[in-house]
C-alpha cells in the first residue's frame, strides 16, 4: 500500500483502488457499480457476461483482507440503478450480506443510487465526516479541503520512455482526492478533462493503478505534457 498525506491526515492507498485511514481503520471504494452487466444486457438485449458483480466483490472481499478495516464507506454508486439490488444472484446477495455484516458499512448517497439498498445491511448517509476529511459522492466545484469523492472514474496516461502507459488512477493535490471507480465494468474519464481538470487548478499528482503497486506521477508526465 502506498502512503499519502491529505489535507493533514494519512492514507494508505491500495493497488486494487481503495483508500484507507488506518487511524480509525475505515476503508473507501468508491463506484463499485454491481450490477452494470445486468443492466447492460437488459437494455440493449445481447447477452453481456454476467461477472461484473463477483468480479468487484472478490477484489472488495481481497481489499478487505489486506487492510482489516472496522468500517467499509462505499462512495455512491454502488449499484448501476436502483433496480441492481433486484437483478442480484442469491450467491452475490449473500456474499454483500455477510461483508456487511462483518464490519460498520455506510452506502453513500450516488447519482445512480441515492437510497441504500434494502435487506442488504449497512445504513445511508448523504456524505461521512472522518476527521480532517469529508468523504462524498460527487467532487463539489470551487476549493473542497478535505474532500474525498468518486462519481469521475478517473484514469490518465503516462508517456514513459519506453511506452505509453493507460490505467485507472487516484488524482490529488494533497488538499482534495478522488478516487478510481472500484467496479469491474466501470469506464473512465481522463484526468485533463475539465470536469476533473477544474477541481485541481494549481495542478495534481496521480497514483496510477498496477497489478501489485501504484505508481505516482507528477502532471507534467502525462501524455500531452498535462496541458
Amino acid at each position: 500500500m502506498t502512503p499519502m498525506t491529505l489535507n493533514g491526515e494519512s492514507l494508505l492507498l491500495t493497488p486494487e483502488g481503495a483508500a484507507f485511514r488506518p487511524a480509525c481503520r475505515t476503508l473507501v471504494v468508491a463506484d463499485l457499480h454491481f450490477e452494470k452487466g445486468s443492466a447492460m444486457a437488459a437494455r440493449s438485449r445481447r447477452l453481456a457476461p454476467p461477472y461484473d458483480t463477483a468480479a468487484t466483490l472478490e477484489r472488495l472481499a481481497l481489499t478487505m483482507r489486506r487492510t482489516r478495516p472496522a468500517r467499509v464507506v462505499a462512495l455512491g454508486d454502488s449499484f448501476h440503478d436502483a433496480d441492481g439490488p433486484a437483478r442480484l444472484a442469491p450467491l452475490e446477495r449473500s456474499r454483500i450480506a455477510a461483508l456487511t455484516a462483518s464490519v460498520e458499512w455506510v452506502w453513500a448517497a450516488g447519482n445512480h443510487d441515492p437510497a441504500p439498498p434494502a435487506d442488504l445491511g449497512g445504513k445511508g448517509a448523504a456524505e461521512i465526516a472522518l476527521g480532517n476529511l469529508i468523504l462524498r459522492h460527487q467532487p463539489r466545484p470551487g476549493a473542497a479541503p478535505g474532500e474525498v469523492a468518486g462519481h469521475l472514474h478517473p484514469k490518465a496516461s503516462v508517456a514513459t520512455a519506453a511506452r505509453r502507459v493507460s490505467a485507472f488512477c487516484f488524482v490529488t493535490d494533497g488538499a482534495r482526492m478522488v478516487l478510481p471507480a472500484f467496479g469491474a465494468y466501470t469506464g473512465g474519464l481522463d484526468v485533463q478533462a475539465p470536469p476533473i481538470r477544474s477541481l485541481f487548478r494549481r495542478g495534481f499528482r496521480i497514483f496510477l493503478l498496477g497489478r501489485e503497486r501504484l505508481y505516482a506521477f507528477p502532471m507534467a508526465s502525462l501524455a500531452g505534457g498535462g496541458r
